[in-house]
């Protein structure tokens, strides 16, 4: 396939969510859009993460550490990647579609959608113990000022319930005390009710079947984990994870009154009073904008 880069499509009004749509999403928590990424995008996608998982980048991160990057020495396991679009520029086309960008702001009642950071999660075929555990994106982006984040999850293929998809507990961004649902790597999804902080009345797992093109959506505080492969296949997905225009960074200190920092403010410049900078394009590239809508698919280098 030639792999040159695409220029984005113009935004189809009839691929943006519905007034209903965004109502659902306000009362659930999640959304299905229709297919509104391209075959040839996605496809150039996964040579890219071939590319990316071989170890060949067209950028490089300023800190090698402290964050989920897995390499061919850590064997064939569930692989985790993370800031893949500031790394490898046919992932950056992915992530940073208009589209999603329009649709993300929909959702959020924004003018502006900026990227926060992103994760490139495979997973090997017939692999039981290839469980995402359940938690919550906004418990792990604390100095996050906004309550509207959001991630877009991005299949490279049609994902039935067999081939380890994605699955939401419906409603659950409406619930409380989940500040430390961070349980990513706690493969265990039958324990969900002994991590509550609160009983809950009821309990609706969602798995989100998609066709390859469509995206889902996630409010940044709805509880989701993923089904383990256990297809022939491999499962192959990137989560964008989004920030609306009036996100900013805020000092945060724990129960345990312990200063929390995320690995993203290492990536960006300093505001003058020093603070990390959530808006600079070179880290957090506009998707779109009410005002302009900016494209960004040159990783940082």
């Amino acid at each position: 396939m030639n792999k040159q880069l695409l220029a984005p499509l113009a935004i189809e009004e009839d691929l943006l969510p519905t007034a209903e749509d965004v109502a659902f999403y306000e009362e659930h928590g999640w959304y299905i859009s229709k297919k509104i990424i391209p075959d040839k995008v996605i496809d150039l996608a996964i040579i890219g993460s071939e590319e990316f998982y071989h170890g060949k980048r067209d950028g490089t991160l300023p800190v090698e550490t402290g964050y989920s990057n897995w390499t061919p020495e850590d064997g064939d396991i569930v692989r985790n990647n993370e800031f893949v679009s500031l790394q490898k520029k046919e992932l950056a086309q992915l992530a940073l579609q208009p589209i999603i960008g329009a649709i993300a702001a929909k959702l959020a009642k924004t003018d502006a959608i900026r990227l926060l950071d992103d994760q490139l999660v495979y997973k090997p075929p017939q692999m039981q113990n290839s469980t995402i555990g359940w938690h919550c994106d906004q418990a792990y982006w604390s100095t996050c000022s906004s309550h509207k984040l959001l991630t877009a999850w991005i299949p490279f293929h049609d994902v039935d319930e067999a081939r380890g998809p994605l699955v939401v507990i419906d409603r659950s961004h409406q619930w409380s005390g989940l500040e430390d649902m961070r349980y990513f790597n706690d493969p265990y999804l039958e324990n969900l009710v002994n991590k509550l902080p609160i009983v809950q009345k009821e309990i609706v797992k969602v798995p989100i079947v998609m066709k390859k093109g469509q995206v889902s959506f996630h409010h940044g505080w709805t509880i989701h984990g993923s089904y383990p492969n256990r297809s022939y296949k491999f499962r192959l997905a990137l989560a964008a994870h989004l920030q609306d225009q009036d996100n900013h960074y805020r000092p945060f200190i724990n129960k345990q009154g312990k200063e929390i920092h995320i690995f993203d403010e290492q990536l960006c410049r300093q505001l003058p009073n020093g603070d990390p900078d959530f808006s600079d394009p070179s880290v957090f590239p506009l998707l779109w904008s009410q005002v302009k809508t900016q494209v960004g698919i040159t990783p940082k280098t």
